[in-house]
């Protein structure tokens, strides 16, 4: 007996997250935690459907900067001042870690994390505690934002990836600006890849997902949904019923 438990703690310790449950990463946009004011109504639905899926699910939620982030970062933008985007994407990365740590508050869960994790290693470490973990960024890259985060999260864990965004899915252009946007159930990694190279990145950019994060989830092909703030089709989408969203695969 006490064989298989000494076998037991060494196995838990270099293969932690073997026997745990599906680890769904999730990138929340800024821009639906706070657009101007506290979403409250979202917040509050966001948080039943992770606590309703707990028991089979575990997650990650990497949260974005959101307005708050673009508007630090666009007030620097007239300045002459050294290594400016340097210092933007450093504000842009403070911001995620705030709207994380509002998250943690917000939600008031015990099984909820209450310190922000600075790394990769530090994610896994409290995904084996808890079974929510909110994070922001966790370091400095040029040309990311935390959809990268997130993306690389899901290579290191194993686990699924799904964008949560302001618009249901993606399209072939902006449905924001253009009433004739044509929606896109399903694209392949190939194809988004070539899409998202298309546009030059810079700090603070809308788009559903970066440049960089593709990168990473066509290197290592990640299974990816993209949808939109409607939390009941989430609900619906962890539990393999009928959904609109994208998926990337």
């Amino acid at each position: 007996m006490m064989l298989k438990y000494i076998f037991q703690k060494h196995l838990n310790k270099y293969f932690p997250l073997q026997n745990m449950k599906e680890v769904m990463i999730i990138s929340l946009g800024g821009s639906l935690i706070i657009p101007d004011t506290i979403n409250e109504k979202l917040l509050i639905e966001f948080k039943q459907v992770l606590l309703k899926n707990k028991k089979k699910y575990k997650f990650v939620v990497v949260c974005g900067g959101g307005k708050t982030a673009r508007n630090y970062i666009h007030g620097l933008e007239k300045t002459n001042i050294k290594n400016k985007e340097l210092l933007q994407t450093s504000l842009g990365m403070h911001c995620t870690r705030l709207n994380a740590k509002f998250m943690i508050y917000f939600f008031g869960e015990k099984s909820t994390n209450q310190q922000i994790p600075a790394d990769m290693h530090a994610v896994k470490e409290s995904l084996e505690k808890n079974d929510i973990v909110f994070c922001g960024a966790l370091r400095y890259s040029k040309e990311q934002t935390s959809d990268a985060t997130s993306a690389a999260l899901a290579q290191y864990l194993n686990a699924k990836f799904i964008n949560i965004t302001d618009v249901a899915g993606l399209y072939n252009k902006n449905p924001k600006k253009h009433k004739n946007a044509q929606f896109i159930p399903y694209i392949s990694l190939k194809d988004f890849f070539a899409l998202t190279q298309k546009m030059k990145f810079h700090p603070g950019q809308h788009f559903v997902l970066d440049q960089q994060a593709a990168v990473i989830i066509k290197k290592h092909t990640i299974k990816t949904c993209i949808i939109g703030p409607d939390m009941k089709n989430f609900d619906n989408f962890l539990n393999k019923k009928h959904f609109v969203g994208t998926m990337i695969e």
